[in-house]
């Protein structure tokens, strides 16, 4: 049976908010967080330095194509901000 996020991370939460439009999940994975890590894992592979962004390439497609249809099927649009003029925060709409 599927646990609650609150039940599985309870001893690493510092409260609940019972209402909450967004969440901010953060984590590290080792072997990615340094360029050296990150080369000795992909040459273990047998994939070259050169090569990661074709090998990461359908990982970040199905991805995206996840986000989009839950966000579909959940009637929310996804807006894309690459411009580091827009700040995040300042799209968003209170209710």
């Amino acid at each position: 049976m599927a646990q609650h996020l609150v039940e599985r991370y309870g001893d690493r939460l510092y409260g609940v908010l019972s209402c909450y439009d967004r969440m901010v999940v953060t984590g590290a994975l080792p072997q990615a967080c340094y360029a050296a890590e990150m080369t000795s894992f992909q040459s273990t592979r047998g994939i070259r330095i050169f090569d990661y962004p074709r090998f990461a390439e359908p990982l970040r497609d199905e991805i995206r194509k996840r986000a989009q249809e839950l966000a579909t099927a959940a009637g929310i649009e996804i807006e894309h901000l690459a411009k580091a003029h827009i700040r995040k925060e300042d799209r968003v709409v209170l209710v």
